[in-house]
């Protein structure tokens, strides 16, 4: 596995430079900052990335003010009270994309925040303490404890709200099985432990980010 400013020296070339790399890696929220994001841009957010998944996002970003009113601003209270009546009349309202499965969704991660909440203070601050260095163990928890969070769409969550986090994206992937670290995409519990060990062994050299390294190594790709 090569070290961390090696793969920086690849995704710089491939970019134009360090400078020109540099600019393209925003840091991540820092803790505080993310704590203070009220729960419910949190559901908010799991739903998009939910309702993105498999669909046209364009067609769910151009809706989205429609969600936002059909599920009273992402609401926990309001929403973890859905009912099966509820749901399947949301299921034929032409403001929203009309899929059962995702909106019942919405009600079963509103559970899942307002359990956080009730176990942490708050969902926010849940998540802003999770230690960067267990990712896996987080996604694990999203993937059983919420509902359609599991894979990808729990790691763009996580990344769109501001945690610091990777994305296996393609690229991302295609330069950890370059450097040894998995030999395709990482589904096993044993893969992603190998993915978090390379992920925190980069850290440990970098002083950088986990994001601002996932970034680098998708860059040094594609």
């Amino acid at each position: 596995m090569r070290s961390f400013d090696e793969i920086f020296a690849i995704a710089a070339e491939r970019k134009g430079g360090r400078d020109q790399l540099e600019a393209l890696l925003e840091p991540p929220s820092g803790e505080t900052d993310l704590a203070a994001i009220p729960d419910d841009r949190w559901l908010s957010c799991a739903t998009k990335c939910i309702f993105n998944a498999g669909f046209n996002w364009k067609v769910v970003e151009a809706m989205w003010p429609g969600f936002e009113e059909v599920f009273h601003g992402f609401d926990i209270g309001w929403c973890s009270m859905l009912n099966d009546e509820e749901i399947a009349g949301l299921a034929s309202d032409t403001r929203i994309v009309r899929h059962g499965g995702k909106i019942r969704a919405v009600q079963e991660n509103a559970v899942f925040l307002r359990d956080l909440a009730a176990e942490h203070g708050s969902a926010a601050r849940f998540f802003a303490d999770w230690p960067v260095s267990d990712q896996a163990g987080l996604l694990e928890l999203l993937k059983k404890r919420g509902s359609r969070l599991g894979g990808n769409t729990g790691q763009y969550f996580l990344r769109f709200m501001g945690k610091d986090s990777y994305v296996l994206s393609r690229d991302v992937i295609a330069r950890l099985v370059a450097e040894g670290v998995v030999d395709k995409a990482p589904t096993s519990r044993g893969a992603m432990a190998k993915v978090q060990a390379a992920f925190n062994t980069w850290q440990e050299q970098s002083g950088r980010s986990v994001k601002e390294i996932s970034r680098t190594l998708a860059m040094s790709v594609g």
